[in-house]
């Protein structure tokens, strides 16, 4: 089987159709058609199926995807131990990240990936629902990715690199009167209009967390997901909410610790298990847990009035996807 049809054939699956899947890999739709037709014949048994005006997988081809994903790492692997003997890893390496991920970690990235010398990171801004994260890992090398502290994990298939936990404090008004506390409960927040995310963003379990904590459910008077715009109202009184301690604060909102509730988001970095196998990748991955270190060993602002950061339960070093 020709390994081009097999990736082809992942792009069909991991994109839900031939026409994204050819705009993904550059192709004509009638060229993916062409090759899911060769890839059909090599294998003796029909790959795709139509349905509607659209194709979906067939069970012989959903399992020649899955076993096309080790042929791809092994692909990846060979030319890596390759290029370790030709020259230093270069290359574009695109990364995803949410806004106040992005916030905290690219700045940084970019300049510790411009001392490399021969590596290029395109930048992609990718704010959504956790559960729409992985799909991201089909179009980006590099998927910055942000689940609450008691969430569900990422699926088994990707490779998954933790970066940092990052607290999440109460967001007042300076002139709150619980602005003055060092501590909060979930019982002191029960009866406070809050500003939260919509459901489905990670933060928004966090608050789920905290009114089971309190014993009633919180008075949410507005939804808003950019978390500049969501200090601002807060800043001016408008409500309450929970935000981000390392990039939270800057914009007039007093932040204060949050007490009787795990309250905190784990960053992770997800990838394909293809990709992670390439240098390139590898390098700029390590650049960007550098950066996180930063963070996840008490660097950065903590909250006003208190705190410092909590460290990650995974230390930074030198990372490697499992062989």
């Amino acid at each position: 089987m020709d390994t081009r049809h097999l990736a082809t054939l992942r792009a069909v699956r991991d994109h839900g159709g031939v026409t994204a899947a050819a705009a993904a890999l550059h192709l004509t739709p009638s060229a993916v058609s062409q090759q899911l037709r060769l890839l059909a014949r090599d294998a003796g048994v029909a790959v795709v199926e139509r349905v509607g005006r659209g194709v979906r997988l067939t069970p012989p081809g959903r399992a020649l995807a899955d076993a096309a994903l080790d042929v791809a790492v092994a692909l990846e692997r060979a030319e890596a131990s390759v290029e370790e003997y030709r020259s230093a890893p270069h290359g574009v390496v695109r990364v995803a990240a949410f806004q106040s991920g992005a916030e905290l970690l690219l700045p940084g990235l970019l300049h510790r990936v411009a001392a490399l010398g021969g590596v290029r990171v395109e930048l992609g801004d990718e704010d959504v629902a956790q559960d729409e994260f992985p799909a991201l890992t089909a179009e980006f090398d590099v998927v910055v990715a942000h689940r609450p502290d008691t969430g569900s994990p990422w699926p088994a298939d990707l490779v998954v690199v933790p970066l940092l936990r990052e607290p999440l404090d109460v967001a007042l008004a300076p002139d709150h009167p619980l602005a003055a506390r060092a501590v909060l409960t979930p019982a002191d927040l029960a009866d406070q209009d809050w500003i939260a995310v919509r459901e489905g963003f990670p933060v928004a379990g966090v608050l789920d967390a905290v009114a089971a904590a309190a014993g009633t459910p919180l008075r949410v008077v507005q939804r808003f997901n950019d978390f500049g715009v969501v200090e601002a109202l807060v800043a001016a009184g408008h409500g309450v909410s929970l935000l981000p301690r390392h990039t939270a604060g800057r914009r007039g909102a007093r932040l204060v610790p949050l007490a009787g509730v795990r309250a905190g988001r784990r960053v992770d970095a997800l990838l394909r298990r293809d990709r992670a196998e390439r240098r390139v990748v590898r390098r700029v991955l390590d650049a960007l847990r550098a950066e996180a270190a930063r963070f996840a060993d008490g660097g950065g602002a903590g909250p006003a009035g208190g705190g410092g950061t909590v460290p990650a339960d995974d230390a930074a070093g030198p990372w490697r996807p499992d062989r």
